[in-house]
């Protein structure tokens, strides 16, 4: 069993050399896997929604949009607690406790797939629950920001994300296979309409077990349960776990600080669904009523976050967040929105019926969503590591510049390709630019993810930069709630691009922070 760590200094070039590297190395490399399984967990509903509008369960394309839209809000808000799990409890307990409580989710999902007549509410349910991995971001991150000297911080924090990332496209990779046979038993359901694995379609009336979709992550969880537990270390140094107490203590504290978490997102879904109130007026009652009740835990916590607080009077941690929002919030939101918008814009004919326009007909030539929806998430999870490595050379905000270009233009260009295309019977003439410019603008939002990471170890110091890594990314992480739900409405009304236009404008805003707080020679801190 890995002992707990004392006296950790990896700023010291002998230690690092003689003992901390190979620690270091050994709890990124088991937290790597721990993270990918959060994110498979979290955004598998990306792809199931799209299987079960070809399986024909009974459910209105903006509730399936909604199952996203919910995990979304749920794993972000979950990010915020984690943010404050490892100076609290440590962090091989909180990796090990956050992985093990995935099963959860994975098995109900699993059985609630068994059947179309399955009631909504109960996938609800389990996309609330499949936040859980969701929220191991911030704990992840903050973790592993303590092992590794700053030099070297955008190479591995890029690591940890950029790898951990790839359960997004694990998982839409290995769901649509897993679905073709028996792996866990069960009765098939049959295909309505064409599907697709990675490897070509799949034709209407082929049976499908969907409920692989959730059981699956069984056989990555349980061994990575041990391995968590057995090869990672708590640091129990006073900048980082000073005193966690003992692993049930440790449990404790974890579990009632997400169970607030889940409490809040809950109640920011019934304000959504049930009272109808807007978005943007919902989240930040939900951010601002999570931070309130954690801070009112009694006792050991609540002194504790009220020392980690303190990086909220650091107007760095607003900027950063902002500009972690674009990076990290794009991928994520577009993550979850990518596959359902090909099936939804790409997968139906747009026909002008008696002076109406309809969007209900299969069309028959258009592209298979789940053969190209893992591609995105793919690249810009693969160059992640990539941006923090060239961010280390150059700087992360020269960088973020660079990136936040880059994204304004093929999000215009994205914008431009689905108004044709949602205006068309023959929408799959515009679907090979639509999806090279989606590419691209996957592409720098991996990119911005490490240079944005490079910036924020640059400008913290030891205490703080850990619950700002922690912080930035719980806010960012409402993209996976705000993007999905927002080409939601947008499609619903029939102007899709009118969510990327405004997603351009935003980008635009933190191209100018960028430059004004990083850029300029008189900045506090110039190309950090």
């Amino acid at each position: 069993m890995a002992k707990d760590l004392r006296n950790w200094n990896p700023e010291d070039e002998g230690f690092w050399n003689s003992t901390g590297k190979s620690i270091a190395t050994r709890n990124l490399w088991i937290s790597i896997p721990a993270l990918l399984a959060g994110f498979a967990v979290w955004l598998y509903w990306s792809i199931i929604t799209i299987q079960m509008l070809n399986l024909g369960f009974p459910f209105e394309k903006s509730q399936l949009f909604t199952l996203g839209a919910i995990a979304g809000l749920s794993g972000a808000t979950l990010r915020i607690p984690s943010t404050f799990f490892i100076r609290i409890a440590g962090g091989r307990y909180t990796i090990f406790l956050t992985t093990a409580l995935l099963m959860i989710p994975a098995v109900g999902v699993g059985f609630a797939l068994q059947s179309a007549d399955t009631p909504m509410w109960q996938f609800q349910l389990w996309a609330l629950l499949s936040g859980i991995g969701g929220g191991n971001f911030s704990s992840s991150m903050s973790n592993i920001s303590y092992f590794f000297p700053k030099k070297i911080q955008g190479y591995s924090l890029g690591m940890n994300a950029g790898l951990g990332n790839f359960g997004v496209t694990t998982m839409q990779v290995v769901i649509p296979l897993v679905m073709t046979f028996a792996l866990f038993g069960g009765d098939p359901m049959i295909l309505q309409t064409t599907s697709g694995t990675l490897v070509g379609k799949i034709p209407a009336g082929t049976e499908t077990f969907i409920h692989n979709a959730g059981f699956v992550w069984l056989i990555l969880l349980v061994p990575l349960a041990f391995a968590t537990w057995f090869g990672m270390n708590n640091i129990r140094d006073e900048h980082v776990s000073p005193d966690i107490g003992s692993p049930i203590s440790a449990f404790a504290k974890i579990i009632l600080m997400l169970s607030i978490g889940l409490l809040t997102a809950a109640f920011g879904l019934y304000l959504l669904l049930s009272v109808g109130l807007d978005k943007f007026i919902v989240l930040p009652i939900v951010i601002i009523l999570t931070v309130f009740l954690l801070k009112m835990i009694p006792g050991e916590i609540g002194k504790n976050l009220t020392r980690q607080y303190k990086i909220f009077k650091n107007k760095h941690t607003w900027v950063m967040t902002v500009i972690y929002t674009m990076t990290f919030g794009s991928f994520i939101g577009y993550a979850v929105g990518f596959g359902l918008s090909i099936k939804v814009i790409f997968g139906y004919q747009h026909l002008m019926v008696d002076g109406v326009m309809t969007h209900n007909t299969a069309n028959p030539a258009g592209p298979s969503a789940l053969m190209y929806a893992w591609m995105g998430p793919f690249i810009g999870a693969l160059i992640r590591p990539v941006g923090g490595m060239i961010a280390d050379k150059l700087g992360g905000a020269r960088v973020t510049q660079w990136v936040s270009i880059a994204m304004i233009g093929s999000a215009l260009g994205v914008a431009y390709y689905m108004q044709l295309a949602y205006a068309s019977a023959t929408p799959q003439d515009y679907f090979v630019p639509f999806l090279l410019l989606f590419l691209l603008l996957f592409t720098a939002t991996g990119i911005g993810n490490g240079s944005t990471f490079k910036t924020i170890a640059t400008i913290f110091d030891k205490e703080q930069a850990g619950p700002v890594l922690g912080w930035t990314a719980a806010i960012a992480a409402y993209g996976a709630f705000l993007i999905p739900k927002i080409l939601g409405e947008q499609i619903k009304a029939t102007t899709p691009q009118y969510a990327l236009y405004g997603f351009a404008i935003f980008y635009a805003v933190c191209l100018v922070l960028n430059w004004f707080y990083y850029m300029r020679k008189s900045a506090e801190f110039h190309n950090p």
